[in-house]
């Protein structure tokens, strides 16, 4: 068991939820409750995070894999939300609205796989430049 990479994602995870805390009831009071803003919010922009993250730290060295544990792991772990995701899709699909729940998911995940994309390019970019 390595404790230094334990700590270091329960130290991100804390940060990363925190944020996700705090982004998520800014968002509620600037665009309402209609769509979970917040939610899609963290998870969009951890995908992209995540991507590019995991580009940059390639071939890093010994030290990339603590970086790694502390902010994919921990930091974006602790950001990111899948149950969150799906706990507001289940919502949506007993309330009745099949529509929303399609377009939810729909834009969670084509846009989180083109911003994880985007991000590796470009942190693929930057480290060739």
């Amino acid at each position: 068991m390595n404790w230094t990479l334990l700590w270091l994602v329960m130290a991100g995870g804390a940060l990363g939820a925190g944020g996700r805390h705090l982004l998520g009831g800014w968002l509620l009071r600037q665009a309402g409750d209609g769509l979970p803003w917040g939610t899609l919010a963290v998870n969009l922009l951890g995908s992209f995070a995540a991507g590019f993250l995991l580009a940059w730290l390639e071939g890093r060295g010994p030290g990339a894999l603590y970086l790694r544990a502390f902010l994919i792991v921990g930091v974006l772990g602790g950001l990111t939300t899948y149950s969150a995701l799906m706990l507001e899709c289940l919502l949506y699909a007993r309330s009745g609205r099949p529509g929303m729940l399609m377009v939810y998911l729909g834009t969670t995940l084509v846009a989180g796989f083109a911003l994880v994309w985007a991000g590796a390019r470009l942190a693929e970019a930057l480290r060739a430049a």
